[in-house]
């Protein structure tokens, strides 16, 4: 049995058939429940608070632009020791969406149409189908990208530095001298 996508626990559908002129702004909060489950999806020990704050608006003839940033307070286990490490999160949020039958969005993407992009600026489009985006997993895919994949508590180190300092080995003093260091 094939499984549906699944929601994002933060999951808020946006309806951009007919966006306010000034755009249409979504607060998405999370709660107990929802932090509970984002804190599963990515691995934390737990996510204390969770905030994006996004606009929607059109962009171009018939595409939308989110942007935003999506805030969050978490724990995560620090990679030496695996005690609790806590993050601080504020990633700037932006994405272009274009409807998957437009000119633009078909031709830029079969080649056949030229979309200038910015390499500072937002990525290239995505396309929807029907009316709604998911916004709030779209800002829950800028909270992943933006949580340190090692997270380390100040003074821990890897280092098993010491007086049992492995001896060196024939070619690292090969190298060592060939470097003109020793």
């Amino acid at each position: 049995m094939k499984h549906a996508e699944q929601r994002s626990p933060v999951s808020f559908v946006a309806n951009v058939a007919r966006l306010p002129q000034k755009g249409l702004p979504v607060m998405i909060e999370a709660d107990e429940r929802q932090r509970a489950a984002l804190a599963a999806e990515y691995d934390l020990l737990s996510v204390e608070s969770y905030r994006a704050e996004l606009l929607v608006a059109s962009w171009k003839r018939n595409g939308v632009k989110v942007s935003g940033h999506v805030e969050a307070d978490i724990t995560q286990a620090c990679i030496v020791t695996l005690d609790p490490v806590a993050a601080h999160i504020d990633e700037p949020v932006e994405a272009l969406f274009l409807p998957e039958q437009s000119k633009l969005g078909r031709e830029g993407f079969e080649g056949g149409g030229e979309i200038v992009l910015d390499a500072d600026g937002p990525d290239s489009p995505e396309t929807f189908s029907g009316d709604t985006i998911d916004v709030g997993a779209l800002a829950e895919q800028f909270f992943g990208l933006a949580i340190d994949p090692y997270p380390r508590k100040p003074g821990a180190s890897l280092d098993t530095a010491g007086d049992d300092q492995p001896e060196e080995s024939e070619f690292q003093k090969k190298l060592r001298s060939l470097l003109g260091k020793s």
